[in-house]
């Protein structure tokens, strides 16, 4: 059975293949088009399909539109409750309700009628639940909304979901997040990140009247409704300063947030009795929750889809309707499901671009030299990741041991100066420095706690409450960046370095060759790897001269 996967309907469009219950190939439209989350969540943009996604899904597995079987799109117009704050909504809903024709359209040969409306949060939950590493386990989803609802809580088991809540609009832990983040003077659905970051240089010193208007019901609900932001600080404008109130609100709604999510999370544990939860929707990128979750709920695993957001939701639509036609859901077992060059094209690539190159017999060992000189590395190596987090194939990679190195980077990427940056670490090693949260943690999606005797060893990774969102590596997972940690050690005693998006501010993480050269002729990095070559910027602008 194939199965294409869409997502369009608000933000972070998306296309997923599903062949046979395998994942073979996903992407996000911005990767193609270059447009920061490929879209801006309005009404207006609700007939914008991921036109270049869908065609290079198909693409790479030999595939015409009309050799699917279905195609899955994550949203359904008939049961979508209208906002009344929003006087346009009802735009949007007349372009789901035309999706199958605008599909068809987008894709000649493509049946309309093998178009299936599949439920959001139904696909957030097979994002996690179907492509989870549990054939039987919990759900939970949480995001700021879907068709009628924002949160779902469920269990699966041989590949059906049974839906035990689901929390009605308006009430939604996503949209007070998204409304503080634009009374922070950041773009909503976008830069909630920030205001995660943001709240570490904060106190929650109005947690206790935030409770008051967010919290849990007892019988799976919440309620949350975002107040007049004013009651606790005046709107910020994004001048470059932080702190005061801003960062002191910004803590205490992280705070109650992540109070509520553990309370779903118990509820919901004693209603199915699972070891294991998995977890997708927008929310479940907020990692300092996802690590209370772990602490704090009786789980005792729990998985985090690296998709999380909207953009899974493709992948999502897929696996919902691929297990449904009886396929057997084979787990996920990478994030690496995007585009890639083999090594030849790669150096025709350089060469056409005129870019002196080496190929060395050890990258991994001149690339750590490089950076024990405290040169950043920019990386670009196999297939591009599915979801928001580069983990080791669209990097930018430093030296964690110097602590200006993080005021470098950020201005590196032209990003605010309280951003944190992240570390990679040997999966083996990991446990020495790094507790607090689950390990192995492969995806970025956790925060640790950085031991007290490491923590002058890599300032740079270190937040300023003391944690770190780690990224383990193995030869399992990137055997070129496994070797990179090895030799880096091998060099400094450090078995760790900073990982951070190959991208700058405001842009998508790169994803083909041309864009890794834009950003290394525009960043000042040492160097760039493209799969097995090596790029000194030395080099390049000494055969410039």
């Amino acid at each position: 059975m194939k199965v294409l996967g869409v997502n369009a309907i608000f933000h972070d469009p998306a296309a997923a293949l599903v062949v046979d219950g395998r994942v073979v190939a996903a992407a996000e439209e911005e990767r193609f088009s270059r447009r920061k989350h490929g879209k801006r969540p309005v009404p207006f943009s609700a007939w914008e399909l991921p036109e270049q996604s869908m065609r290079w899904v198909l693409a790479e597995a030999g595939l015409r539109p009309k050799d699917l079987d279905a195609v899955g799109y994550s949203f359904d117009p008939s049961i979508a409750a209208h906002m009344p704050d929003d006087p346009y909504d009802p735009i949007r809903l007349d372009y789901a309700r035309r999706a199958p024709g605008f599909l068809a359209e987008a894709l000649p040969g493509l049946d309309p009628g093998t178009v299936h409306f599949v439920q959001h949060h139904v696909a957030h939950a097979a994002s996690a639940g179907l492509a989870g590493p549990y054939p039987t386990g919990s759900v939970l989803v949480v995001d700021g909304r879907g068709e009628a609802h924002s949160h779902l809580a469920g269990r699966y088991e041989d590949g059906k979901l049974d839906i035990r809540y689901r929390q009605e609009l308006p009430d939604s832990l996503g949209l007070l997040y998204e409304s503080l983040t634009g009374h922070l003077g950041f773009e909503r659905s976008s830069d909630e990140f920030k205001v995660m970051a943001l709240a570490s240089y904060g106190r929650p010193r109005f947690l206790d009247e935030l409770r008051e208007i967010v919290h849990a019901t007892g019988d799976g609900g919440f309620r949350a409704q975002a107040p007049d932001w004013t009651r606790f600080a005046p709107a910020r404008v994004d001048d470059g300063t932080w702190g005061g109130d801003h960062a002191d609100l910004a803590a205490s709604v992280q705070a109650v947030v992540e109070e509520v999510l553990v309370d779903l999370a118990t509820w919901l544990h004693g209603q199915t009795g699972d070891r294991h939860l998995t977890m997708a929707g927008g929310t479940a990128l907020n990692c300092v929750a996802n690590s209370r979750i772990w602490r704090e709920s009786p789980f005792d695993d729990v998985w985090v889809q690296p998709a999380a957001g909207d953009s899974g939701t493709a992948l999502g639509a897929a696996l919902h309707l691929a297990a449904g036609g009886g396929e057997t859901i084979t787990p996920v077992p990478t994030v690496a499901l995007g585009r890639s060059w083999t090594d030849d094209e790669l150096a025709s690539w350089l060469t056409t671009a005129q870019v002196p190159f080496t190929t060395p017999d050890d990258l991994a060992g001149e690339v750590a030299d490089v950076l024990a000189g405290n040169g950043v590395v920019a990386w670009f190596d196999g297939r591009s990741e599915f979801g928001p987090r580069a983990l080791g194939r669209r990097s930018l990679i430093a030296n964690p041991m110097h602590a200006e190195n993080l005021e470098h980077i950020n201005d590196v990427k032209g990003r605010e100066q309280f951003r944190p940056v992240a570390p990679m670490v040997l999966a083996d090693r990991a446990s020495e420095i790094f507790s607090g949260g689950p390990l192995p943690s492969p995806y970025m999606l956790f925060v640790h706690d950085v031991a007290e005797a490491w923590r002058p060893k890599i300032p740079t990774v270190t937040h300023v409450d003391g944690t770190a969102r780690i990224q383990t590596v193995s030869d399992e997972d990137n055997a070129g960046i496994a070797a990179l940690l090895r030799a880096f050690d091998q060099r400094t005693g450090v078995p760790v370095v900073v990982n951070t998006s190959l991208n700058t501010a405001g842009r998508p993480m790169v994803d083909d060759p041309r864009d890794a050269l834009e950003l290394f002729g525009s960043a000042p990095v040492a160097a760039l790897v493209l799969g097995p070559h090596l790029v000194r910027r030395a080099d390049l602008f000494g055969a410039a001269r």
